[in-house]
């Protein structure tokens, strides 16, 4: 273990964060903590090809509805920035020239047609093409090309990329890494990646590497995707004579059926967000709700993904942010794809909706039901929110509860077939009396009532709870009804039994 940690999370602006990305961010965050490290968020904007308005702002309001914030980076500022990738051209400048002055780089002027030319002929004789060692010297670059040739060409203006000079020789490349052991590559499979586009910007791979170092990063915590990419930046760190840091590459999150990565058609196909906030697209306008606008807690959200390609090793399955950092290792980080279980998002939200005080969710719960409780004080919230929390997935589902608001004007008429009979009526009228002297009007003495009611009658529960509670909700499901008739008060409670027994009776 490094003696400083330093991780990064380093999205690029180009369209809403997804919840994998969100992933890395959480696992990057755990480990930095974990070892009393620094956790650093850089933005990595050299595309500016696929660059999106707004997105660099939506990365940080994510990070910061998740609740963990970077040590450094954009916002937090620090010792090792700038952190956005568009303002540290001249130290890529800087080290690439480095790379061309030791012969491990050069510069590539063939154009893009003429290379996918190359591509198309290969294809029609059944092969494939790239430019690599094997290529390189057939095609039109300053290892072909005179001195005198490269200066003429760059006078003119000739466009030119700058390409890795893959080693001549095939010879093994040693990824190490903390997930999935040791991985070799042949560095003869390889192809010179461009590592400065014609632009004159970095690509993902010489920005990547140089930042790392620069900004002392000790672990490398991303994606399954870049695990190909892996070998090349081992080179890239031998070509540049430094220290490479210690590599680990997340498994995939799987979608719930089928096979491949999660991606936002499966959300729109299964009705379920794969952002952590909404996002409106700059160009169509199409807004695409996240977790945050479907009523998850940011916790839920949060626990949901830690177990994505994580385990403690036993049955736990809550964890809270700081319970996370205590608990969290890479050794337990899966090496296969996680597959994502919508159902069980929903299962994390129940858990944290019911975990702690309810009165924690009177404000949101008055936002959310604004008109119908704007007069509500914040103990007749409160006691909406005890009978209701263990009814309902997610918050905004207390509201429409209309019962809660207003006496029912329609009744489940199933449940009327079935249990709604000729005397039905009489004990719910010889019930109203029982109630109407109850004091004081609580639900121990509702419930004490009831039942000795129905000794006195020798009735079973079935044949008045369930017309009680039609009569007060009109369905036939929703909290204690000795806790909602205490909600209701004794005269609102008479009333709705009036009314049940006026149009059912």
């Amino acid at each position: 273990m490094s003696a400083s940690v330093r991780v990064r999370f380093a999205p690029s602006p180009t369209g809403p964060l997804h919840m994998g990305g969100v992933r890395t961010a959480l696992f990057n965050y755990l480990f930095a903590k974990k070892h009393n490290g620094t956790f650093i968020l850089r933005i990595e904007d050299t595309d500016q090809a696929r660059f999106v308005e707004g997105a660099e702002a939506y990365i940080a309001e994510s990070l910061k509805w998740c609740g963990f914030q970077p040590d450094e980076g954009t916002e937090a500022g620090g010792n090792y920035g700038p952190y956005r990738q568009s303002e540290r051209g001249e130290l890529y400048r800087k080290e690439l020239n480095q790379l061309l002055a030791n012969g491990n780089a050069y510069k590539a002027f063939d154009s893009s047609e003429e290379i996918a030319a190359m591509r198309t002929e290969a294809e029609a004789n059944g092969t494939v093409w790239q430019y690599d060692a094997k290529t390189r010297m057939s095609m039109r670059n300053s290892l072909t090309l005179s001195a005198d040739e490269v200066k003429i060409l760059e006078a003119k203006g000739q466009p030119f990329t700058v390409r890795f000079k893959m080693p001549h020789d095939a010879r093994n490349v040693l990824v190490s890494d903390e997930i999935r052991g040791e991985i070799n590559v042949s560095s003869g499979v390889l192809d010179d990646k461009v590592l400065m586009k014609a632009d004159g910007l970095p690509t993902y791979h010489l920005a990547n590497v140089v930042d790392d170092h620069h900004m002392k990063i000790s672990h490398v915590i991303r994606g399954e995707e870049w695990l190909p990419s892996a070998p090349l930046h081992v080179l890239l760190y031998e070509a540049f004579d430094w220290t490479p840091p210690a590599f680990a590459h997340l498994p995939l999150i799987l979608k719930p059926t089928g096979n491949g990565k999660l991606s936002k058609r499966d959300g729109d196909k299964g009705g379920f967000p794969i952002f952590p906030l909404s996002w409106t697209d700059p160009k169509t306008g199409q807004v695409s709700k996240g977790y945050k606008e479907n009523g998850y807690l940011s916790e839920a959200f949060l626990n949901m993904l830690l177990l994505l390609g994580w385990s403690s090793g036993d049955e736990r399955e809550l964890y809270n942010l700081e319970e996370a950092v205590q608990a969290f290792s890479m050794q337990n980080v899966t090496k296969s794809g996680a597959r994502f279980n919508p159902d069980k998002a929903v299962w994390f939200n129940e858990q944290y909706l019911r975990a702690g005080e309810s009165s924690r969710y009177i404000e949101s719960l008055k936002k959310l039901n604004a008109t119908a409780m704007s007069d509500w004080s914040d103990s007749k919230c409160q006691q909406v929110l005890d009978m209701m929390l263990e009814r309902v997935q997610f918050l905004h589902e207390v509201g429409q509860h209309t019962y809660l608001f207003d006496a029912p004007e329609t009744f489940e008429e199933k449940l009327i077939r079935k249990k709604w009979k000729p005397e039905t009526a009489g004990y719910l009228e010889d019930l109203k009396t029982v109630l109407s002297e109850i004091e004081p009007f609580k639900s121990e003495n509702i419930e004490t009532e009831f039942k000795a009611f129905l000794a006195s009658r020798e009735l079973g529960f079935g044949a008045v709870l369930l017309p009680f509670r039609i009569a007060l909700t009109g369905a036939g499901g929703g909290p204690s009804m000795f806790d909602f008739a205490e909600f209701l008060g004794k005269s609102q409670t008479l009333g709705r039994l009036d009314s049940a027994i006026s149009k059912l009776g």
